[in-house]
Parts: C-alpha cells; sequence; structure tokens
C-alpha cells in the first residue's frame, strides 16, 4: 500500500511538473534554434524529428504537440507548416493546406488551456520560390486568430528586398530577424517585463540604416525590446543593452565599463557581420571584463545578435553558472567565425567530413581561451551539424584555475 501511495504521489508530482511546463518547437535544429533546447528550460520534440537540411517533419511536429502538454508553447509556424526555415523557401504546398497546419497549434492552446506565442518568417530574397503562398499563409494571421501573441519577422532584408514592403501588409507585429526568435519569445515568456537600459557606442550609428535589417540601429533595437516584452528605461535597470556598432573597440569599453556601472552587460556586436570584432575581444579579455558580462554575440545578422544578447541576458541574469555557460559558448562562436570558419573554408569542401571537423577542432585547440567564472575553458569537441562552414556545435568542459602550470 505504502509503494502505490509513493507511487501515486510521483505520479502527481510529475503531472503537475508537466503541467507547468513551457514547449518550445524550434524552426530548425541550426545552433540558434535549437540551443534553448539545451538550458533546461523547456522541453522541445525529440532531436531526431529534426532531420538537419531535410527540414522536420510537420506530421511528427504536431503528433508531438497533440501528446505533449504544458502552461505555454512557443512555436515556429515555418516548422510546424513547411517543416522549418529552408522548407519555408521551397515547399510545393498550397495556400490552403499550409494555413491547415497551424491547426495543431490551436488544437493544443484549447487542450491545455496554455498560451501560444508564435512566429512565422517572411523569408529572404530571392530564395523563396512560392513568396505569395508564404504571404498569404502570413496574412491570415492577424490579431483573432487565436495565439497569444504572434510575430513576423522578416529575414535578411538587403537592399532591393521586397520584405519591408511585404511586413506593412501585414497586421501582426514584425521586425527583423528570424533565427533569434525563439530565444526572444522565450524571454518574454518566462521573464516579461526585463528592465533595459539601451547604450549605443557610437551615437550616430544608431540613426543609420542597418545592413541586412533594412532600418535604422535604434528602431531594430526598439522592436526587438518590444518582442521580448521588455521595456527600455534609463535608471535601475536589470540588463544593460550595449550595441556595439564601431569603428572604435576603445570607444565600444568605455561604453561597455560605462554600463556595468548599472548592471550586467549584454553586448550585441554589430561592428562586422558573422563574426565578432578581434579589437573589442582583445580588450575584453585583456581588462578581464568577459566573465563580468551577462551575455555577448556576434554570430550572426545585427537583430540576430541584439536578440541573442537580450534574451540569453536576461534569461540567466541570477544564474551565475548558466550565464557563464552560455558566456562559454558565445566566446566559442567568436572563436569560430574569427579563426575556425575562415580556416576550414580555405582547406575543405562542402559538406565537411567528419576529418574536416577533426583538423578544424585540433586547429581551435591551439588557440589561448579565457578563464570564466567556472574556470579556464577547454575545447573539447567540435560538430557542423549541418556540414557547412557557417555554424558549429561545441563541447568544453572547465579546467581548475587552481591547478594550471
Amino acid at each position: 500500500m505504502r509503494l502505490f501511495l509513493a507511487a501515486l504521489v510521483t505520479l502527481c508530482g510529475l503531472a503537475t511538473a508537466q503541467s507547468g511546463l513551457t514547449l518550445y518547437l524550434p524552426l530548425d535544429n541550426r545552433p540558434p534554434n535549437w540551443l534553448p533546447c539545451t538550458w533546461g528550460l523547456v522541453i522541445c520534440p525529440p532531436a531526431e524529428l529534426y532531420k538537419g537540411r531535410d527540414g522536420a517533419d510537420p506530421a511528427s511536429l504536431a503528433e508531438w504537440l497533440g501528446r505533449t502538454s504544458g502552461t505555454a508553447l512557443i512555436a515556429s509556424l515555418d516548422a510546424l507548416i513547411y517543416g522549418g526555415l529552408v522548407q519555408s523557401r521551397n515547399s510545393e504546398i498550397s495556400g490552403e493546406e499550409a494555413k491547415g497546419r497551424l491547426a495543431p497549434a490551436l488544437a493544443w492552446k484549447t487542450r491545455t488551456g496554455g498560451r501560444v506565442l508564435a512566429f512565422g518568417v517572411i523569408p529572404r530574397a530571392p530564395d523563396s520560390k512560392n513568396r505569395e503562398r508564404n504571404l498569404e499563409v502570413l496574412r491570415s494571421l492577424t490579431p483573432e486568430s487565436g495565439f497569444d501573441y504572434l510575430e513576423v519577422p522578416w529575414d535578411d532584408a538587403l537592399p532591393g528586398s521586397p520584405a519591408l514592403a511585404e511586413a506593412a501588409t501585414l497586421s501582426v507585429f514584425t521586425r527583423p530577424g528570424a533565427d533569434e526568435a525563439g530565444q526572444i519569445l522565450l524571454l518574454r515568456a518566462l521573464r516579461p517585463g526585463l528592465r533595459v537600459k539601451v547604450l549605443y557606442d557610437n551615437p550616430a550609428a544608431a540613426k543609420q540604416i542597418v545592413r541586412y535589417d533594412g532600418i535604422p540601429l535604434e528602431q531594430s533595437v526598439a522592436r526587438l525590446l518590444q518582442s521580448a516584452g521588455a521595456v527600455q528605461v534609463d535608471t535601475k535597470p536589470d540588463l544593460v543593452l550595449v550595441a556595439y556598432a564601431g569603428p572604435d573597440p576603445r570607444q565600444g569599453l568605455l561604453t561597455i565599463l560605462r554600463g556595468l556601472r548599472d548592471g550586467r552587460v549584454a553586448i550585441a556586436d554589430i561592428a562586422r557581420v558573422n563574426r565578432g570584432d578581434a579589437a573589442l575581444m582583445k580588450y575584453l579579455l585583456g581588462t578581464e571584463e568577459l566573465p563580468q558580462l551577462a551575455s555577448y554575440s556576434a554570430w550572426g545578422t545585427p537583430s540576430n545578435n541584439i536578440g541573442t544578447a537580450l534574451a540569453q541576458g536576461g534569461l540567466f541574469l541570477n544564474d551565475p553558472g548558466k550565464r557563464t555557460e552560455v558566456l562559454a559558448r558565445s566566446w566559442l562562436e567568436y572563436l569560430w567565425g574569427e579563426i575556425g570558419r575562415p580556416w576550414v573554408r580555405d582547406r575543405f569542401p562542402e559538406p565537411l567530413t567528419d576529418e574536416a571537423q577533426r583538423y578544424v577542432l585540433e586547429r581551435l585547440q591551439r588557440e589561448p581561451t579565457p578563464v570564466l567564472d567556472l574556470g579556464k575553458l577547454e575545447l573539447t569537441g567540435l560538430q557542423t551539424p549541418w556540414r557547412r562552414s557557417f555554424e558549429a556545435n561545441f563541447e568544453w568542459r572547465w579546467q581548475d584555475v587552481g591547478i594550471l602550470p
């Protein structure tokens, strides 16, 4: 009898825990989209449902939603409809079939009573083959669609892109970005109302149109704050966001130091695209300020980096261990963009082989690594999940600085 009661209590506890969980349906399994699945904050679909470049099977994702409960769902509509971002550009399904694939997310809301925060993406031009079909689906998303929150980021708006004009025809909130959207909505779901002070190392850059975003930097920042449910403040911030645009890394460091007087600083390094500013990183390492940061991001486009820095900085403000872990990954992403990616591109064709991955790992292991709050970072493993050089996953461990030679 005691065993039965103990088992019953355990099951009830599991049911209660399950009902309080946040579900996350990623856009695809590239690192920026899959990363929240590694943080211990959300429940994700089984990893095997995502097939890399081949995307996910929407029916399998819908089945997973149908048997998984929680109190909130953060969902990529492109994954649910098409199987992922790449598939959204080349899928041949009709507009009506595509709109019908929204039903599982709304059925989940009806079944569980949970909130659904969802995003769909305006695809980048000229890659999308069925752009009008995608826009037809996005225009069907209205404030009355049944979702608790909806937004539509536009992807890579280079000069001449129709994305901004298309965004203006939608009735829901739009902004630049794409691959950071899952992280931003996770911040919105778990820590709404974050108080954020924004600093620019180059105030003139705040007024200039940002490459890949298509709008002025200060507008990109404002829209990403709105996406996160954050509040921009001048005093008593929870987090200071530094949008580092360059070109003077000394001014960047001074801006970061000024921000640290108010609290933890999240750095969005947007001086370059898809890689960080080596001079700024040299200053951060030389002054030993890197461990003091809330977050750092330089892996993507400006909106990718702003959103990533904001989300990771806000989510882990009160978790020193997790904050240090995400800083470690951010530094390795910086190292990949600065050394790993150009090194492997010069030597190996894509798709990258296991041998290529092994050689680039050995090359990166020769680089000095920083000491953070958990110890000295030691890179131990590397994989390129899509067998291409743009992104990588990393494994690392911490060396005790007390026993270093």
